[in-house]
């Protein structure tokens, strides 16, 4: 329950910077590419 409200809140602070949905995939999307370059 604690961790939940944790990642409620990080989603939130990310809802109210991209509240288009388009923008909150293309953020994931460029979120996973960075790990991938980053891990890579």
């Amino acid at each position: 329950m604690k961790n939940n409200k944790e990642e409620f809140g990080f989603w939130a602070k990310y809802k109210h910077f991209a509240s288009n949905e388009i923008l909150l995939y293309v953020i994931m999307i460029v979120g996973i590419a960075l790990g991938i370059i980053i891990f890579g």
